[in-house]
């Protein structure tokens, strides 16, 4: 494995930082997974959402289903401000 130094800005910096205090893993894990994660993806891929799956709530209505909702929403709104 070859040492490399790099220069961050201070915001930067401490975004890497606490990233890595987040995966609970080294800086240098992080910068690693980032540039493979840079240099594998396909031009014009999908990326991963990094807060995507954060929580789940069996009641919130999915996106695919939002126009469905819609209406019986208004109605809700409707009811409570009357």
């Amino acid at each position: 494995m070859r040492r490399t130094t790099i220069t961050l800005p201070d915001d930067l910096a401490s975004l890497l930082t606490a990233e890595a205090e987040r995966l609970r893993t080294s800086v240098s894990d992080v910068v690693r997974r980032f540039i493979i994660q840079g240099f594998t993806r396909a031009p014009g891929g999908e990326r991963e959402i990094a807060f995507a799956g954060i929580f789940h709530d069996p009641e919130m209505t999915a996106a695919t289903d939002l126009e469905a909702a819609l209406p019986s929403w208004a109605d809700d709104q409707d009811r409570d401000r009357g």
